[in-house]
């Protein structure tokens, strides 16, 4: 974006781009709070302040980008953690955050029960900062801070500090996380980002992008991996409950970082997400393409979503001490044109 362009003809940063927060008034969502960005480049997306600052609607100029789920977005129910009461929560979205002591299916052991993914993601967040980008002053970078806890007395107790940033006239954004242990004990912790994607993106023929070797959900070699790469039609198998789930080593650049992503090569049109080996070195696959209900996630975690009783065993399950800090960041892109589309899964 040259500033030439708009220099003495914009009054209003608005006209460009920004973030402008809000409360749906209607349906299923009702009295949630969110904030809409627009980077003024076509892209534009829908963070969810009430459920945990995760990312729900996402385009680039008229292409859908996030699978959503039939219900849509519901406010937080912070006692949906035991079974699969997650499942009623979960409206799908570009981003949806797994964890912060539990990523996969429900459990119970001698240290308690989980319900499936954990309760981040229905947890609402404390805004702390809303930057917003100012270009007559050089500044074009905007952001929106927040601060999740996930706490009960005797422990865990953990709180995530999430910034999502984005640059005006980029069609891209990114998720720094800082977890820190508030309680007096270790805490437990898993994490994973499960981005959703959906039509148009997300269509017969569209290409899942990633380099390293996949495993079945049971640890065995995959059958055929390169046609599992390729997204299908909508398989009567998948209807109701059914799927298909890979687990993939990743393989990062020289500098530890990690690309994959979606491609559909029909409308030109890619999302591409980018994370460091070291603090993610689990990438899942999950394919479910249903009829009405087609999507596919690809989803970068400090684990594969095996949950923390088989992590605690295999020695996987991470401890946070008291007073100690994780971090995290992932960034995501939307590219359009093969050229480019091309360019930024190969010069990695």
């Amino acid at each position: 974006m040259v500033q030439e362009i708009w220099s003495d003809k914009v009054g209003n940063v608005s006209q460009l781009g920004g973030i402008e927060t809000s409360v749906l008034d209607n349906g299923i969502s009702r009295g949630m709070r969110i904030a809409w960005i627009n980077t003024g480049s076509g892209f534009r997306f829908k963070v969810l302040i009430d459920r945990a600052m995760d990312i729900a609607d996402a385009s680039i100029n008229q292409y859908n980008l996030a699978w959503l789920n039939h219900a849509g977005f519901t406010p937080p129910q912070p006692l949906s953690d035991k079974g699969l009461d997650w499942l009623r929560t979960f409206g799908g979205g570009i981003v949806n955050t797994c964890g912060l002591t539990h990523v996969g299916g429900p459990e119970k052991d001698e240290f308690g029960e989980r319900g499936i993914h954990g309760n981040y993601s229905n947890t609402p967040a404390e805004i702390v900062s809303v930057v917003q980008p100012d270009p007559a002053r050089g500044i074009m970078e905007m952001s929106i801070t927040g601060i999740i806890r996930e706490s009960r007395i005797f422990g865990p107790s953990l709180e995530l500090r999430r910034t999502i940033s984005a640059t005006l006239g980029a069609s891209s954004f990114r998720i720094h996380d800082e977890i820190i242990n508030k309680g007096n004990t270790p805490a437990p912790h898993m994490i994973l980002y499960h981005c959703n994607f959906g039509w148009p993106l997300a269509d017969k023929g569209s290409q899942l992008r990633w380099n390293g070797p996949m495993l079945t959900r049971d640890g065995k070699d995959f059958p055929n991996p390169e046609m599992f790469k390729i997204c299908r039609d909508t398989l009567e198998a998948h209807n109701g409950s059914g799927e298909e789930v890979a687990m993939v080593d990743i393989e990062p650049n020289g500098e530890g970082n990690c690309i994959c992503g979606i491609y559909n090569p029909t409308l030109e049109l890619a999302v591409a997400l980018q994370f460091n080996k070291a603090q993610l070195p689990c990438l899942t696959n999950w394919q479910h393409f249903g009829k009405g209900e087609y999507v596919t996630g690809i989803e970068p975690g400090s684990h594969y979503p095996i949950g923390q009783s088989k992590a605690r065993e295999n020695g996987s399950l991470i401890f946070i001490a008291p007073g100690e800090m994780v971090q995290y960041d992932l960034s995501l892109h939307a590219i359009l044109g093969n050229k480019a589309i091309q360019k930024i899964f190969t010069d990695y």
